[in-house]
């Protein structure tokens, strides 16, 4: 195989990987299976040993692994680096791409031994950003001495951004889907307190309280039991 085919080939392994993440951005896949779907995509691309993906906790300010290819117990249970801490820190507190050449000699790389026991070289972090915002890293490691060329971080840095938008659109779903039925709740339970307002002369106060201490009682929730309130007013007007 020629020089030139091998790089046609290449150059299509990494359309097919922004292709792939970019079409998650509309799928009704759950955010786990995004982010795996996001790191073996990646791994596959990239020819990783491991590929992994870190999102930053908005309570603690630490990136936390979420999802990773690799089936090795001691890299998937390294501990949580800070922002700035380390190379993937670095990434994150900077919004740009860091690549190390090797990680042995690298005074900021954090688990040098865990890369002596997966034989782990080579090391390429870059940020998720979303409008400017970064909310994580995904980092890619060789398992040989690699120099990064400027194609490979464009790459991933491509697959970064469109991984971004898909665990922005993701996060903001479950949110929305979360209003959404709390919002349902309260128009349930309201609805429940207008009939037991109407049917057993109840203040507004004293109707919230006797679905409350039910919910309390039976270990339900308040929706359940407005839910079965309204049920029962129902079957009664048959």
């Amino acid at each position: 195989m020629t020089k030139k085919n091998r790089k046609s080939i290449t150059h299509a392994k990494q359309l097919e990987a922004i292709t792939k993440v970019s079409q998650t951005i509309t799928s009704d896949l759950y955010l786990e299976d995004i982010l795996k779907l996001i790191v073996t995509v990646t791994a596959e691309t990239m020819d990783s040993k491991i590929c992994s993906l870190m999102l930053i906790d908005d309570k603690t300010k630490e990136l936390v692994l979420k999802a990773t290819q690799s089936i090795s117990e001691g890299y998937n249970k390294k501990p949580n680096f800070k922002i700035g801490e380390g190379i993937a820190g670095r990434a994150a507190l900077e919004n740009k791409p860091k690549a190390v050449y090797d990680l042995t000699k690298e005074s900021e790389y954090k688990s040098k031994d865990i890369a002596a026991k997966e034989g782990l070289k080579s090391l390429l972090s870059v940020p998720l950003a979303v409008k400017g915002k970064v909310i994580g890293v995904l980092n890619n490691y060789t398992s040989y001495p690699h120099k990064f060329t400027k194609t490979e971080i464009d790459v991933m840095t491509t697959v970064a951004n469109q991984a971004a938008i898909v665990i922005e659109n993701a996060a903001l779903m479950v949110k929305t889907k979360g209003i959404q039925e709390e919002l349902e709740t309260r128009k349930t339970v309201e609805r429940a307190k207008g009939i037991l307002m109407r049917e057993q002369a109840l203040s507004e106060e004293d109707a919230f309280r006797k679905i409350q201490k039910q919910s309390m009682d039976l270990r339900k929730s308040m929706r359940e039991i407005a839910e079965a309130i309204i049920l029962i007013e129902k079957m009664g007007k048959k």
